[in-house]
């Protein structure tokens, strides 16, 4: 069974980051391992009197010890990520473990926004991490952030994004796959590009016009668990897009359902076919 370590922060109820991960690597038949970076009451959408507590001071004694245990993985996946410390603490994560895949989430803004608390410094200092990683997935937002170019919210062309995704593999990972990508009406998907072979690739499907916190840590965590089970990026990326697509889909059939997250706990069955 493959191993892989996710590091970001636990919401205690939010369906996002590691209280996401956790569930879904693990139903895609994948050992995870988690490293919390902080542990909140809620997620940030809650908005007001959610608490929050810091942990990178635990970061390099948890890393230590799994070291002198002899402990190894077969990912990093990282997510939100609150702080410039914690950037550089990941990064000499990866190099203590230098045989991991490296899968970096740019997780810091959407819609043409910085997520509260976050800066233009901070989208450079992540793309020093995206520079280190083998594979990346930003959204329109973050790539746009890391590339210091204008947010192109709709209207580009298939030409345009695959230039985005070159001048963020030019910044040094191997791998990059923009997500949240629409080319034509009612319709959206990912496009990925793979540096090492120069090839594109893009999945796409019906869009549902609605919006939920933390669906890019569902697509991502089903990226890396269908990554692990053997999959090419081509294919992971559509299984993660389609394991999304139906998570989505069940919450809006649910009526009264939370509006803080995605039911894709309901998703979970579809896993064995997804990986078919």
């Amino acid at each position: 069974m493959k191993r892989i370590v996710t590091v970001q922060d636990i919401s205690c109820v939010g369906k996002c980051s590691l209280t996401v991960a956790l569930p879904i690597i693990s139903a895609f038949g994948v050992e995870a391992a988690i490293l919390p970076t902080a542990v909140l009451s809620t997620h940030t959408a809650f908005k007001k009197g959610f608490t929050v507590h810091d942990l990178s001071g635990e970061i390099t004694p948890i890393t230590a010890h799994w070291k002198s245990e002899g402990i190894d993985f077969d990912a990093i996946y990282t997510g939100y990520l609150a702080s410039f410390d914690q950037i550089d603490l990941v990064k000499k994560m990866a190099a203590d473990f230098p045989n991991a895949l490296l899968f970096v989430d740019p997780a810091m803004g959407d819609n043409g926004k910085l997520y509260y608390g976050f800066d233009e410094a901070f989208a450079h200092k992540m793309a020093e991490l995206c520079a280190i990683a083998d594979i990346i997935v930003p959204n329109m937002t973050e790539a746009s952030y890391m590339l210091d170019i204008p947010y192109v919210a709709e209207g580009y062309s298939e030409e345009y994004v695959k230039d985005i995704l070159r001048r963020l593999c030019d910044m040094g990972a191997k791998k990059a796959v923009m997500t949240g990508v629409s080319l034509r009406e009612n319709e959206t998907g990912a496009m990925g590009y793979d540096s090492t072979t120069g090839e594109f690739f893009s999945y796409y499907h019906d869009r549902i016009p609605v919006s939920y916190h933390g669906t890019g840590d569902v697509f991502a965590s089903a990226c890396v668990g269908a990554l692990m089970r053997g999959k090419s990026l081509h294919e992971a990326i559509a299984v993660a897009a389609d394991f999304t697509y139906e998570s989505i889909r069940l919450t809006e059939a649910e009526e009264n359902h939370n509006w803080y997250g995605v039911n894709f706990e309901q998703a979970v069955p579809m896993i064995p076919e997804l990986l078919k």
